[in-house]
């Protein structure tokens, strides 16, 4: 197979992006209402579909329900075990419109759902139903970020198949908006003194890594430590020498504010193999914090054959 283009995002999707972001938080407090509450908020995180992101199977007494954005057709599909089907355009609108276009087509749908209609996860959130600030959609734009979460998916699927140990889907989380992957150790991490969620994400030792698109002016997370696409990893809890590890490839750093590797999307673009370069980073992160943290390698990964 060929080498794989990866399409740029520019800086000037941040009116889309922030909105998407909200639009994602609405659909994502949807699940997070309705869906068993699975470890590590697993059930509640969107799962990636080939036209978008979706959420999980989600029950409503005896019936089943998905929400689905669908970025190829650029709209919200929402479907019913019983054969109900609705769609809600993709277009530029308000938060606020976009909330209310949703909760009332559930409604007609026989499927009332209550949520808290704040915001999470961002520094200065705005009311589901106040938000008439945050109005954009490019669909090129939103096309040209899904061509790149399913990207991510296909390199970090493939990163994750030689451990055989307890390891998260790929998921998108929408609260911090990141696409990320999770390896666990087996043993239980040291108590952390954080919201509910983060002490169960955080309940055993994990290695994690994740696509972001960064902080920005403009976005919801507003200027802040990686103002651009990136790549992450991180171990929680970090052992000890965890920040001098080697990492590849050159360009990847430890951000020492964020407790993190970080590897630009535009290294791994400008890369003569973008897919090799982000295997490296996964790889020489995971091995050498598994290492260091004494991981039992032996039992987590596959043999590896000659």
């Amino acid at each position: 197979m060929g080498i794989v283009e990866w399409p740029d995002l520019p800086s000037a999707w941040a009116n889309t992006y922030v909105t998407l972001h909200m639009w994602t938080q609405v659909v994502g407090k949807i699940a997070l209402a309705q869906a068993p509450p699975l470890n590590h908020c697993w059930s509640s995180a969107l799962q990636l579909t080939a036209r978008g992101l979706t959420t999980r199977p989600l029950p409503h007494g005896d019936r089943t329900f998905t929400i689905e954005f669908d970025f190829v057709g650029h709209q919200v599909v929402i479907s019913t075990s019983d054969g109900m089907h609705r769609s809600l355009p993709l277009a530029p609108k308000s938060v606020a419109a976009f909330y209310a276009e949703t909760m009332t087509a559930l409604r007609e749908m026989q499927l009332p759902v209550r949520i808290w209609p704040m915001p999470v996860e961002v520094p200065t959130p705005i009311r589901f139903t106040d938000d008439s600030v945050h109005a954009s959609y490019d669909a090129a734009q939103v096309e040209t970020f899904w061509r790149i979460l399913a990207h991510c998916e296909r390199v970090f699927s493939r990163s994750r198949c030689q451990f055989i140990g307890k390891a998260s889907p790929v998921h998108f989380f929408w609260g911090s908006f990141d696409l990320a992957v999770t390896r666990f150790s087996g043993r239980p991490a040291p108590p952390r003194d954080a919201p509910a969620f983060m002490r169960d994400a955080y309940s055993h030792e994990v290695i994690s890594h994740g696509f972001w698109p960064g902080s920005g002016a403009g976005t919801a997370f507003g200027p802040g430590p990686v103002d651009e696409p990136a790549f992450y990893a991180y171990a929680a809890p970090p052992p000890p020498g965890f920040e001098q590890i080697h990492v590849e490839p050159a360009g990847a750093f430890y951000h020492h504010d964020l407790g993190e590797f970080i590897l630009p999307y535009r290294v791994v673009r400008a890369s003569a193999n973008p897919d090799r370069a982000l295997l490296a980073f996964i790889d020489s992160t995971y091995a050498h914090a598994a290492d260091l943290a004494a991981w039992d390698r032996a039992s987590l990964e596959r043999p590896a054959y000659t």
